[in-house]
Order: C-alpha cells, then structure tokens, then sequence
C-alpha cells in the first residue's frame, strides 16, 4: 500500500480555493480583534509593522498579488481544476448540515454520552468561523495529520498505521486546545469527546476529499451553528 499523506485532493488547487478565505479574515480581523487560537500569524505581523492598519492591510496586498503571479505561473506548468470551486462548496455545505447530527449518533448510540451543555463553536461572526476553519484545518489536517502520518511512513511505520495514528493524534490536540488558554472552554467529557470526533471526520474530509473540503465544511458548519442555534 502507497501511503498518501496528503490525501487524494490536489493541494494546491484546495489553497487556491481557501485563499480568499484567508485573506477575508486577515481583513476582518481588524475590525473584529478576535484572533483564532491556531493562528499564529496575525499578532506577529500586526505586532512587526508597528500595528499600523495601513501598513497591515499593504502587507496583505503584496502577499495577494504575490499569490495570483505563482499561481498564473502554476497554470502554464499544470492544469488546476479551478472549475470545481462550486462543487467543493455545494458538497461541503452538505457536510457542514449534517456532521453535527452524526457526531450526536455517535456520542449517545455508540458511546452512551449524554449531550449537556453547549457545544456550540466558540464564533461569534463570519470572521471568526473564517479563522476556524482556515488556521484549524492547515495546523491540525494539514501540519499535523498530513504532516504526522507523512513523517511515521518515513520511519517505517505502514501506510494505515500511520494514518490511523496521525489522525486519532491530532484530533485529540485539536480537542484539547479548545480547552487550553484563558479563553478556552472549560473541561467537560461530552464536549471533548464532540470536538475529538469532529476532528476525525475533519481530518477523513481531508483525506478522502481535500483540504479545501475540509477548510470550507469547517467554516460553513460554524456559520450554520452560529447563526441557526
């Protein structure tokens, strides 16, 4: 067996597809000031240009314009299935208006755990669900289950082993840094266990879709909780 660290999308067309995404929330986040955890860029690159919105949103820009040349010159080396765009966020909105129901079935039926509480993203604007999903899914999908799984198969480990053990480890870490911080949640088993399944369904959309499937379900079923519940 071929191990497939990165699953079977194209990688660069799924950051070509999360982008806007990144740059909206590197956007929003200065009218918002509400920084996802995961993202450890923002605060430095403020904090490096003296906190100046102007010179902020330049550095932006130039990182844009800087993005759209390598993927023009991307295209004359490759095909990119830009034309999927539609279909990955029709797709991934059926996966964001229904993995909260699953992740329930699967806590009371097979777990016997009693939903108490809220579990309910902590998001409180389009920004924030912006940030989940995008800083979320590169740290935990992409830098550590790809990544884990990618550096175990060079160890030796076989193919499945690895993607079985990078996935169960970094859904326990995207757990539990929900729960880490002064503005993390505070410890309960039925709340971990939901984010500790979340995350394993995170990271199988990535690996049997693409990161842009997982990137965009995040955020849309952030969005859809925020705004129906």
């Amino acid at each position: 067996m071929t191990a497939r660290p990165l699953g079977r999308g194209d990688l660069v067309t799924s950051l070509v597809f999360i982008f806007p995404l990144l740059i909206a929330y590197q956007i929003g986040v200065l009218f918002t000031e509400s920084i996802n955890g995961a993202d450890f860029v923002t605060s430095a690159l403020y904090a490096a240009v003296g906190r100046d919105r102007t010179l902020y949103l330049l550095v932006w820009f130039a990182v844009a314009v800087g993005f759209v040349a390598a993927i023009a010159l991307v295209r004359r080396r490759r095909e990119l299935a830009l034309d999927e765009a539609t279909p990955v966020m029709l797709e991934s909105a059926i996966y964001a208006l229904t993995i909260g129901t699953l992740i329930i079935f699967v806590m009371q039926r097979l777990f016997g755990l009693a939903i108490d509480g809220d579990l309910r993203p902590a998001c409180d604007s389009v920004v924030t669900a912006l940030g989940a999903g995008v800083y979320e899914e590169l740290v935990f999908r992409l830098g550590l289950f790809a990544g884990g799984a990618a550096l175990l198969f060079r160890l030796g480990v076989r193919a499945s082993i690895a993607l079985l053990a990078a996935a169960a480890a970094s859904s326990v870490l995207f757990s539990l840094a929900h729960h880490l911080g002064s503005f993390g949640d505070a410890f309960e088993t039925h709340a971990f266990v939901y984010r500790l399944i979340a995350g394993l369904l995170f990271a199988a959309i990535f690996y049997y879709r693409s990161l842009a499937h997982a990137v965009y379900t995040h955020v849309l079923y952030d969005v859809y909780v925020m705004v129906v519940q």
